[in-house]
């Protein structure tokens, strides 16, 4: 289903936030729309695909406008959606391979590896600009657990949970719902809950990658001569950039590379196609990221930056670009910087 179709929806005779009888025509629909973000932000994390997730929230929407004469206000709107949507997830995750980054699949390739063949896009967690999942405002601490839950790192771990343990460790670590509330939305027991969570806990740790660092003066900066760099493609400046354990991904295909000298040595061959580009700032992911324009003003990837330690420690570049540069806003042609 299309998320624009969500605006024509219409309610009547419907429960509020507060368990409100009786609604006015369109009142629902109104509150429904105000959840819009943050159950985006629930079913990605479920999910790893920004598709899916929109398409798994439009559902919710659908599933709680034809259900809102059944609603009689025993709970909260907002965790009345909360069940709906992990229900949705939960039946889209029925049988379903668990989407991974390219490092997530195999081990680091060379340079002379051939690329080969792109794979499905279910194969593949994708990114997600940070309008469609992060709330705009709010308490500076939750925002930044919020922007940390979204990066790709934590939602490849996530997708090494089963299904149920996600959703327990998602509303309890990211969301902070209590033990009971957990167990009444999924129909179980405070003592199921604990122990889904403490078996979440205990995988995602083993494969914990350390948190990001926030964005300060010397990060930024740091994207500055990034872009300047990248524009130029001038490699000896890329070089001062990079980590030396730096990686290189680039979904639909499997092939990665990690080390700053294979980084670099991509780019001097077979990437050399991205001399000229032009980088226009998104954000994805809760981290920096850019479109990426070729010479020739055609779109070419999404990319994802990780940064650590003053330097790029991981550039994810994501080529779908059909899909992915509307999905961030940009168009399908580069048409130069826009006006001071």
């Amino acid at each position: 289903m299309k998320r624009s179709a969500t605006s024509e929806i219409t309610v009547e005779g419907a429960a509020g936030d507060g368990g409100a009888p009786d609604a006015a025509p369109g009142e629902l629909a109104d509150r429904l729309e105000a959840y819009r973000t943050e159950l985006t932000g629930y079913c990605y994390r479920m999910l790893g695909s920004a598709f899916e997730a929109e398409d798994a929230v439009q559902e919710t929407m659908v599933r709680a406008w034809r259900a809102h004469d059944r609603f009689e206000g025993r709970a909260s709107l907002r965790s009345w959606l909360y069940r709906i949507a992990t229900n949705v997830c939960l039946d889209l995750l029925k049988g379903s391979r668990r989407r991974a980054r390219p490092m997530d699949l195999a081990s680091p390739a060379s340079v002379d590896t051939p690329i080969g063949t792109g794979l499905p896009e279910a194969t593949w967690i994708g990114p997600v600009p940070d309008a469609r999942v992060l709330a705009a405002a709010g308490d500076p601490a939750e925002r930044a657990v919020s922007r940390e839950s979204v990066r790709l790192a934590f939602i490849a771990a996530l997708q090494r949970l089963a299904p149920r343990q996600r959703a327990v460790l998602i509303l309890r670590e990211v969301l902070s719902w209590s033990a009971r509330e957990v167990a009444e939305l999924l129909g179980s027991s405070v003592a199921s809950v604990n122990s889904a969570l403490q078996r979440a806990r205990a995988t995602l740790a083993a494969s914990a990658e350390e948190p990001a660092e926030p964005l300060d003066d010397s990060q930024q900066e740091l994207l500055r001569r990034y872009v300047d760099a990248f524009e130029r493609f001038d490699l000896d400046a890329l070089t001062a950039l990079l980590h030396e354990d730096s990686t290189l991904s680039m979904p639909p295909y499997a092939l990665w590379l990690r080390g700053r000298a294979d980084f670099l040595d991509w780019l001097r061959g077979p990437g050399g196609g991205c001399a000229g580009s032009h980088l226009v700032p998104v954000a994805a992911n809760g981290r920096p990221a850019f479109g990426q324009y070729r010479a020739d003003g055609l779109p070419w990837a999404i990319q994802v930056l990780d940064l650590a330690d003053g330097r790029i420690t991981g550039l994810h570049s994501f080529l779908d670009t059909e899909r992915l540069f509307p999905l961030f806003g940009l168009p399908l042609r580069y048409g130069g910087p826009k006006p001071a």
